[in-house]
């Protein structure tokens, strides 16, 4: 394993499924917290840890609200998804595909435009300064209704220029993709592409409606398709792209022993699966980890591995030249 450890480390690697938020790590909540005078219900930074234990999504969610409270300025944006650029830089993370949930700051008396140049300004750098190619997804928060969903469809026209498509993340169960129907057709007339998260908790029937409702163009998530056959070899003949959060789905009692996590099954029946951290903060982990997991509870080869990676670099909403030179720079890391 330490062989094949290595070999991940040292792999380029593209990441489709990564909430900023979600990268918000106990220290900089804690000192951005300090800077804009706001009061959290831990004392310390292993209070905060210890309080990333969660029976499910719901669980999680609250607490990932109540830590996205500390965000209040462009710099604050600016630095969280910086901290989140150098760590993937660590890791040979070459390309990103970052969601973004402005509901959940706009709710809140941020402005849009602070959330958006913040996040825009440090993916920036990422290009220049450390070579990571990057696009901004923002998502729409389920829980809430599709009037708030089209309010901040129209508060995102002025920077189309710097997002790239648009998802729907938060409470899954309860929330069918079709009661999002009018805001991602409008979202496709304005050129958006689309995501969304359907089979983590929810049913094979979420899925069918993300694909033919929504008209999607990756898949986020999508573990529990394989409950359904028709689903599955839907999903494999037309290489629709699934964006898997190992770590994520065991932190969040989706799959409670590694060993049975559907990736291997996935593989097995040619599905397009590809390797993300979701929200690494609180999972317990960013890319690196993420393989690391798979791999050793699900013996996955080297051949794998590439699969896996080339899979990512297929998946992105990079134009075939793009796709080309990413996928270049992993067979050059093969020869070697």
């Amino acid at each position: 394993m330490t062989q094949l450890r290595a070999f991940i480390e040292g792999m380029p690697k593209a990441e489709l499924h990564l909430h900023i938020e979600g990268s918000l790590e106990p220290e900089l909540m804690f000192s951005l917290a300090q800077k804009n005078n706001i009061s959290l219900p831990f004392k310390t930074v292993e209070e905060v840890r210890d309080a990333y234990q969660f029976s499910d999504l719901q669980d999680f969610l609250d607490i990932y609200y109540q830590g996205m409270g500390v965000l209040q300025t462009e710099q604050d944006f600016y630095d969280l998804t910086w901290a989140y650029l150098t760590k993937i830089h660590s890791q040979n993370v070459i390309h990103t595909e970052i969601f973004f949930d402005p509901q959940g700051h706009t709710d809140r008396g941020i402005s849009f435009d602070t959330v958006i140049n913040g996040i825009h300004r440090a993916l920036v750098d990422g290009s220049e300064k450390l070579g990571i190619s990057s696009y901004l997804i923002m998502c729409f928060l389920r829980h809430l209704d599709e009037s708030a969903a089209l309010e901040t469809l129209e508060q995102a026209l002025p920077y189309k220029d710097k997002i790239k498509g648009v998802g729907l993340d938060s409470s899954e169960l309860g929330h069918p993709p079709s009661k999002f129907a009018h805001v991602f057709a409008r979202a496709k007339q304005e050129g958006f592409l689309a995501v969304a998260h359907a089979g983590e908790e929810g049913p094979p029937e979420y899925v069918f409606e993300a694909l033919d409702i929504l008209k999607i163009d990756r898949l986020d998530h999508g573990n529990r398709s394989l409950e359904n056959d028709t689903l599955t070899q839907r999903l494999a003949s037309t290489k629709m792209a699934l964006t898997v959060c190992p770590l994520s789905n065991y932190k969040l009692a989706g799959v409670t022993d590694m060993r049975q996590h559907p990736l291997r099954e996935m593989l097995d029946k040619n599905l397009n699966a590809t390797i993300n951290s979701d929200d690494p903060a609180y999972f317990g982990g960013y890319m690196n980890e993420n393989y690391f997991a798979v791999a050793e509870a699900l013996d996955l080869s080297k051949d794998d591995l590439i699969t896996l990676a080339r899979n990512g670099f297929n998946a992105t909403f990079c134009n075939l030249q793009e796709k080309a030179a990413l996928q270049s720079r992993l067979d050059d890391y093969l020869k070697q």
